[in-house]
């Protein structure tokens, strides 16, 4: 493998089950669960390896990923796999910030059960959000301006896909210009809010002082910042960042081609779904992109890595 790059991703990609075999196999995995039970004050077997309704309740979706996350990261460090830099989507930052030591798990843990939380109680009524595939990201975000009421872009996922959020009726006014304007879809997605838009300001605020009461350490391998699609140099910038990333547009498609000029040419996914995997193939698709989601994957990896050493 060449330069590589840690990457998490975000909500949505959660389901029953996930993480199990890396739980059962690692008893450093296993730790993380321990933590996340501790913060939360419940069962992460019962959330994560039970039939309920609740993993997909944005106040317990987010830790329940991040502890997968987390568990999976450190079965790959275990096994002597490590990054050159770091990124997630969304929630997924907060792995990107353990992994980068910016964050102890506890405390990435503990910050995104009370985001999660924050996040569900903040939301205003009457906002959404809806994926647009199939249009210049530049239409997008001047069809958004000219729309009179609240919305914008929140994610900036890949070439042809971005995601609008805001207001209700703009979002839905937005999207119908959209699809005027040459949109392949408009797909309504099944959020609680209108994340990553300005409608989340408030709910930046609460975890602002969440953050105060949180140690941020020494950036020991890079990250890049949803925020800015830029590297994080400056662990006084790191707070500010995450307060800002509840209502600021995730810029994934420009972090990746960040990293990949910065000579990252190999992307290791690590969590539930192969969804940035299939967001790098649309964006870089020289670099290569491998997917941790099991143990059997971790194993291939592992394969694949003496192979190359050889």
């Amino acid at each position: 493998m060449g330069k590589c790059a840690f990457v998490f991703p975000g909500q949505g990609a959660q389901y029953t089950g996930m993480g199990k075999d890396f739980y059962e196999t690692f008893d450093r995995a296993k730790e993380v669960f321990a933590i996340a039970d501790k913060v939360s004050g419940m069962s992460m077997e019962e959330l994560i390896f039970q039939e309920n309704e609740n993993l997909n309740i944005t106040r317990y979706t987010q830790v329940a990923m991040l502890t997968v996350e987390l568990a999976i990261l450190r079965a790959l460090q275990e096994k002597g796999i490590s990054s050159s830099v770091n990124a997630g989507l969304s929630l997924g930052e907060y792995a990107a910030l353990a992994a980068s030591g910016v964050l102890s798990v506890h405390d990435a843990l503990e910050l995104v059960f009370k985001r999660g939380a924050i996040m569900q109680e903040a939301v205003p009524q009457g906002g959404g959000m809806v994926a647009v595939l199939g249009l210049a990201d530049n239409l997008v975000e001047s069809i958004c301006e000219k729309t009179e009421e609240a919305v914008s872009v929140a994610n900036y996922n890949c070439p042809g896909q971005t995601v609008i959020s805001g207001e209700w009726k703009a979002v839905q006014k937005a999207a119908a210009a959209m699809q005027e304007a040459g949109a392949r879809r408009c797909i309504q997605l099944n959020v609680s809010g209108p994340f990553h838009s300005a409608l989340m300001q408030e709910a930046g605020k609460k975890l602002a002082a969440e953050l105060e009461r949180v140690k941020i350490g020494e950036i020991r391998t890079p990250y890049v910042t949803n925020v800015t699609a830029e590297y994080v140099t400056d662990k006084e910038q790191v707070k500010g960042l995450l307060e800002r990333q509840i209502s600021s547009p995730v810029r994934w498609q420009q972090s990746v081609r960040r990293m990949v000029a910065d000579g990252v040419d190999t992307f290791i996914e690590i969590g539930p779904k192969k969804t940035l995997t299939g967001f790098l193939k649309k964006i870089a698709p020289q670099a290569v992109g491998h997917h941790v989601e099991t143990v059997e994957d971790l194993e291939k990896l592992l394969e694949l890595s003496e192979a190359e050493k050889r």
